[in-house]
């Protein structure tokens, strides 16, 4: 592989699932090595999650790709004590446990920057590690609830809708990867000491929330579901074929909207004056949506989306799966990559984000096997045979 940003930097990552794996992912895809500490036996549950029993989960090889796993058992106060040696080398931990467990085990960011003064610490929980729920067990669904964002999906007069994917989950990550950043930068800059990054799902998705609360605070205005349109926006929404299929149009440009009447033949409502800026469109966003889906209706999709970006307005199909693994575009960008498993199969995953141009992030194989590693780091850090063999013996390892 070529040179990566992160090339050099050592990373052991504690904790299961999705928060703290995927932040060690998006590490290694620019050049970290990262160490993962499984559970013996059964790994990281994500391993067998969203597949049949006894295979290993497709979203394991994206997950866990460009990482070591050393499987250790941080239960016994030996696994403990070899987690510890392994951190104290290290220029990163991740963990996403409850809050107070790496205390009990005495793996405090306190001792253990006394012995490794350049140690960064991502801890993500649900809650932080402060304030009365910091105890509470905490997971990506209920942080959407209570970061704001569950209240504003689907219909209105509707149950609240659960988007398809662990975005709670995945924000934190991103938000800790920041965090890192920030934090080697600073360790690079200036002191030479690292900090702890404390991360809370519920944080990082009301950090999505726009200007949800001072339009409350100013307005009384509370954020409501709004379908597959944009509250407060005009006009974004989806539109039908002549076929019942939906697709995306977004007009809501001052410059952009009269384009989008003209190109719909509605001349009147481009030139009137009260539809010229947003506000005027938002108080008049049901008239404009059944004027679009009179155009719409009338036209295949593929039909509609070329006159769309022939008028420069903004638009596309609501892709599945099925259609971003055959899309040029994705292809182009090389957004849908091969890998070659332990079984010489190959399997389609998605590539690295962002794009760097001179250090840019890759990776060449899957998720290892459970303690595949296992050996391999604990020599590198100074273990002997006899020892590692005592340690298999006392089921640590």
């Amino acid at each position: 592989m070529n040179q990566r940003p992160l090339d050099g930097i050592r990373v052991i990552e504690m904790g299961s699932l999705i928060a703290g794996p995927f932040a060690g992912k998006t590490l290694g895809d620019f050049g970290a090595d990262v160490i993962k500490i499984e559970p013996p036996g059964q790994g990281d549950p994500l391993r067998s999650w969203r597949t049949q029993e006894g295979e290993t989960s497709m979203w394991w090889h994206v997950q866990a790709r460009n990482k070591k796993s050393v499987a250790i058992d941080l239960r016994k106060k030996e696994g403990q004590a070899l987690a510890r040696k392994l951190i104290l080398e290290a220029d990163v931990v991740i963990e996403n446990f409850r809050p107070g467990t790496l205390e009990k085990w005495g793996m405090d960011y306190e001792s253990l920057s006394k012995e490794n003064p350049g140690l960064i610490m991502l801890r993500i929980s649900g809650y932080g590690q402060s304030g009365p729920l910091r105890d509470l067990t905490g997971y990506g669904v209920v942080a959407e609830a209570m970061g704001g964002f569950r209240h504003i999906t689907g219909v209105p007069g509707e149950a609240p809708v659960r988007p398809g994917i662990s975005i709670g989950d995945s924000l934190s990550a991103l938000h800790g990867v920041i965090g890192i950043m920030m934090a080697l930068y600073h360790r690079l800059a200036n002191s030479g000491k690292g900090q702890v990054i404390d991360v809370a799902l519920y944080e990082s998705v009301f950090n999505m929330m726009e200007g949800a609360i001072p339009e409350f605070d100013r307005l009384g205005t509370i954020r409501e579901p709004a379908g597959s349109a944009l509250q407060g926006v005009a006009p974004t929404n989806a539109y039908p074929d002549k076929d019942g299929r939906y697709f995306l149009i977004a007009g809501n440009g001052d410059s952009i909207f009269p384009r989008l009447m003209s190109l719909i033949g509605n001349e009147a409502l481009g030139r009137d004056p009260a539809l010229a800026r947003n506000p005027g469109r938002v108080a008049n966003m049901a008239r404009i949506d059944e004027a679009i889906a009179a155009w719409s209706s009338q036209r295949s999709m593929d039909e509609a989306l070329e006159e769309l970006a022939k008028a420069g307005v903004p638009a596309g199909k609501i892709f599945t799966v099925k259609d971003i693994v055959e899309d040029e575009q994705y292809r182009a960008r090389e957004m849908i990559r091969e890998i070659t498993l332990d079984d010489g199969s190959r399997l389609k995953v998605p590539g690295v984000v962002p794009k760097l141009s001179a250090t840019p992030g890759a990776f060449e194989g899957g998720g290892p096997q459970l303690g595949q590693h296992t050996v391999e780091v604990l020599r590198k850090h100074g273990l002997e045979s006899a020892d590692i063999e005592q340690l298999k013996a006392l089921e640590v390892i």
